[in-house]
């Protein structure tokens, strides 16, 4: 299992945002493509941040008792992003998601340059196909 790395599980199309697109935009993206977040970059692919479905739902819901949805992506997202790198164990991070760590981890090169995205359903995926070869193991 310390052999499966996070490159090869990883969603290597991720919906990316940038900080400077409307919240009602960036939520439009996530729905679309049934995503709980994205990493926010720069235009250079650099992360400058992460927006989940929760931060975007927290200040709708302010916005829909006035009618004034104007926020942008970077009064929403969060900039103390936790991110992997593609040789990460997916046992490592498998052990720091049952901590009350995110469930979506962007992954990036040396330069902070988003490679791809892993979730906690791609992490079970990897674990479950460990599992199964495990049992297809002969005695």
């Amino acid at each position: 299992m310390e052999s499966m790395k996070v490159v090869d599980y990883m969603d290597r199309q991720p919906v990316l945002l940038h900080a400077n697109m409307t919240l009602a935009a960036a939520v439009d993206k996530l729905l679309a493509q049934k995503k709980l977040g994205a990493a926010v970059v720069n235009e250079q692919g650099i992360l400058v941040g992460f927006l989940s479905q929760q931060d975007c739902l927290a200040v709708m819901l302010k916005s829909t008792y006035h009618c004034d949805l104007t926020a942008n992506v970077s009064d929403c997202m969060r900039t103390d992003v936790l991110t992997v790198s593609r040789e990460t164990p997916i046992i490592t991070l498998a052990e720091q998601m049952l901590q009350a760590k995110p469930k979506i981890y962007p992954v990036v090169d040396e330069h902070k340059k988003v490679l791809g995205i892993v979730d906690r359903n791609a992490v079970l995926r990897a674990i479950n196909i460990s599992m199964q070869e495990c049992y297809l193991k002969p005695a």
